[in-house]
């Protein structure tokens, strides 16, 4: 099935030192662009996360943000370090007169300070193993909700798709009238001009304007990209970029129907050909 690239998982899991949590979320990209945000005792594992991202997916604008939370007495101690404080009121009051800009550091800024309560307790091995396997739970869980989004697209695709079907099946039954009322009207110029209706210009002219308005070819190319179409929705995978480019193929078909259209029927079919495609196109923007 085809994957939509708007997507939402996250997976977390309960320690002995706290709680530890991973959330994917992703819009739709031409490529795949990744974004990380995480704690700095994670950077090191961070090329390895991306692989395993990488892997998983081929477009879309993702963010992955791993994230803790220590449980209460999971700090080493409950008073804060006031060696470190001074220190850092100092360099504080320096980048300040360096910036007088600068926004000054608070109390919540003070205590989320690395090393301010005593050193954490977290073990940083159990924390990185942790935050690998959650985030294959969260893959998982991202792609099954991407896949279901993908239905929905898939199915709003095939349904515009078999409208189109729809639209051309009434073109091709119309250009015998149309012919002949070309014929009928031309016949009835040459009686008030008083000239035979076997005239040879009269014959070319109708040559003319039957070449003119044969659309079997556009109808003929429309068909098999439609046909195309629902082949690759149908087979899934990695398929927006293919389906972007159908788009193209079938707009510029719908354009040719116009233009050689010589019924307003005919104009009004081509019209909702090129609505029914942008609808179409702007769906495949979500798609994978």
């Amino acid at each position: 099935m085809i994957h939509s690239m708007t997507g939402y998982a996250t997976a977390s899991r309960e320690l002995a030192w706290g709680a530890v949590s991973v959330e994917l979320r992703s819009v739709n990209h031409r490529y795949l662009d990744l974004s990380f945000r995480m704690p700095d005792e994670l950077r090191p594992a961070e090329q390895a996360m991306r692989e395993t991202i990488s892997a998983a997916l081929t477009r879309g604008k993702i963010e992955c943000r791993v994230s803790y939370a220590l449980r209460p007495g999971a700090q080493g101690r409950d008073e804060i370090d006031t060696t470190l404080l001074a220190q850092l009121l100092r360099l504080d009051a320096q980048v300040r007169a360096a910036l007088p800009g600068a926004r000054p550091l608070g109390v919540p800024d003070i205590l989320r300070w690395p090393g301010m309560l005593g050193a954490e307790t977290m073990p940083v091995d159990e924390f990185r193993a942790t935050a690998a396997a959650l985030l294959g739970e969260a893959l998982r869980e991202f792609a099954a909700a991407r896949a279901r989004e993908g239905a929905k697209l898939a199915a709003v695709i095939l349904e515009r798709a078999a409208g189109m079907r729809e639209r051309i099946a009434t073109v091709k039954p119309r250009l015998p009238g149309i012919i002949a009322a070309f014929q009928e009207k031309l016949n009835a110029r040459l009686k008030e001009a008083m000239l035979s209706a076997d005239d040879e210009r009269v014959r070319q002219e109708i040559t003319l304007f039957i070449n003119k308005i044969d659309v079997d070819e556009e109808l003929s190319r429309l068909a098999t990209h439609l046909d195309e179409l629902e082949r690759i929705v149908g087979k899934g995978g990695a398929s927006g970029k293919r389906l972007d480019f159908l788009m193209q193929e079938l707009n510029r078909e719908a354009n040719t129907l116009g233009s050689k259209s010589a019924d307003v029927e005919v104009t009004r079919v081509a019209m909702d050909l090129k609505l029914l495609i942008e609808q179409m196109r702007e769906q495949i923007q979500n798609i994978e």
